[in-house]
């Protein structure tokens, strides 16, 4: 006899929120209703693979819109611990840390959030940035090559999005958990084989769905954005010369995003600006997707 499939709960019915309003209204000092509706006053914060490129750009500007700790996860401790101390010393209203942590292990990640949860009481928001990147032919590419994209992009996504939910359902105020798609999950690249990253982050595309759909009634919202193609060390070096000129000749906006041309879709999706946002993906490409 097999067993019963689990029911998908969703969220009961609710009336809309009231429209958003400033707080301290009789105070001069007042926040207005247009930079109170993208705070994150107060907020608790962890960034994966935040230890540079756009990992870095958006902790700053999670600090910048006020977030009141923030925690760098990655893999390199040398790094991690240089960032944290930069940010601390660009934001001492804030509290920047790192933790060491591979998330592609489960067990790490999961000491790492619930120490979060002791030390600040919780967990609001998650952006994941961690991911890696080969290029190698499909004829050529080894088993290993396979699961190690696959593993920390788009297994690393889910356990960090695991563990950051629980701690988010358990203290019962919601929050918002961001993944890093890809245009190279909407369309294979060009002209380089990567099979390996194109569906490691099309499956984080209906992960986002997937989770948004799961987790909507404990208020957790989920979504992902999708860059193109980016001023980051993935996409540096003489030997894209030849790539790079093909990726900006099919991009209608003629060139390759700055590092920080994330934070404002990552900014929308973690405020109350995006609070009715949830299993969407937002594409910062250029417009090289248009064209597809």
């Amino acid at each position: 006899m097999s067993a019963p499939v689990p029911k998908m709960e969703f969220a009961r019915p609710t009336a809309p929120p009231p429209p958003f309003q400033p707080q301290d209204k009789d105070t001069g000092e007042r926040e207005s209703a247009a930079s109170a509706r993208f705070s994150l006053k107060g907020k608790v914060a962890i960034v994966t693979g935040g230890s540079g490129g756009l990992g870095l750009e958006a902790s700053r500007a999670l600090l910048e819109h006020g977030v009141a700790v923030i925690v760098i996860l990655d893999v390199n401790a040398i790094v991690g611990e240089a960032v944290a101390e930069i940010l601390r010393k660009n934001y001492p209203t804030g509290t920047a840390t790192f933790v060491a942590a591979d998330v592609t292990n489960a067990e790490a990640v999961t000491t790492a959030v619930n120490a979060m949860v002791m030390l600040w009481g919780g967990v609001d928001i998650l952006v994941a940035f961690a991911g890696v990147v080969k290029c190698e032919d499909a004829l050529d590419m080894s088993q290993a090559a396979w699961k190690r994209v696959l593993g920390v992009n788009l297994t690393g996504s889910f356990i960090c999005a695991q563990a950051v939910a629980k701690a988010m359902e358990t203290g019962g105020r919601g929050g918002s958990i961001v993944l890093t798609a890809s245009i190279s999950g909407h369309a294979a690249n060009f002209p380089q084989p990567q099979v390996n990253y194109n569906v490691s982050k099309a499956g984080v595309l209906m992960m986002v769905k997937s989770l948004a759909a799961e987790w909507g009634r404990y208020g957790i919202r989920v979504n992902s954005i999708s860059p193109g193609y980016m001023n980051t060390v993935l996409n540096e070096g003489d030997g894209l010369n030849d790539h790079r000129k093909i990726w900006i000749e099919r991009t209608p906006l003629g060139r390759i995003g700055g590092i920080d041309e994330l934070n404002g879709a990552v900014i929308l999706l973690c405020s109350d600006a995006g609070k009715f946002i949830t299993g969407t993906d937002i594409k910062v490409d250029g417009g090289i997707s248009a064209l597809v």
